[in-house]
């Protein structure tokens, strides 16, 4: 294993252990969503509201999985929150592009956005483990969808 994988491995397994974001969902978010793998048995309810100027105000999720789904759900947290509707919805597409790569790689300018999310890449050369690091940004589309934001802009 290079030391750039072994970094990456770590970086994954440090997200999967911290969980930034994770706490209970209550009642007072905007809205929420609750999404399930089947196949890997990962689960997660993620709740989001926004401010007035359209911000990412709080987002808390609670979920069990693999430590690529719980370190992809720590990652999102660090990486959308404050941020308004067109900065999220851009980093879907990158977290998307990427994830559905196939391993063969994506700009780094791609990787540059997703921060430590880009320790995920290697992933994406596995087709059943793609869903668990997506699982995360599938609940955040969803429930922005619920309070009216369409981030996904016509992806998958």
């Amino acid at each position: 294993m290079s030391s750039l994988e072994q970094l990456y491995q770590q970086v994954i397994l440090d997200h999967a252990h911290e969980r930034h974001g994770a706490g209970v969902v209550d009642a007072g978010v905007g809205a929420s969503s609750h999404q399930v793998n089947p196949t890997c048995g990962d689960e997660v309810t993620l709740g989001v509201s926004v401010d007035e100027g359209g911000r990412i105000a709080t987002l808390a999720w609670d979920g069990d999985g693999c430590s690529i789904s719980q370190a992809s759900l720590s990652m999102l947290n660090d990486l959308v929150g404050g941020k308004d509707a067109p900065e999220v919805s851009v980093l879907y597409r990158a977290m998307d592009e990427m994830m559905h790569s196939r391993g063969h790689g994506v700009p780094d300018e791609t990787l540059d956005l997703l921060g430590d999310a880009a320790a995920l890449e290697g992933t994406s050369q596995f087709p059943n483990r793609i869903k668990c690091a997506l699982l995360g940004w599938y609940a955040l589309r969803d429930a922005l969808a619920k309070l009216g934001t369409d981030i996904a802009g016509g992806t998958r």
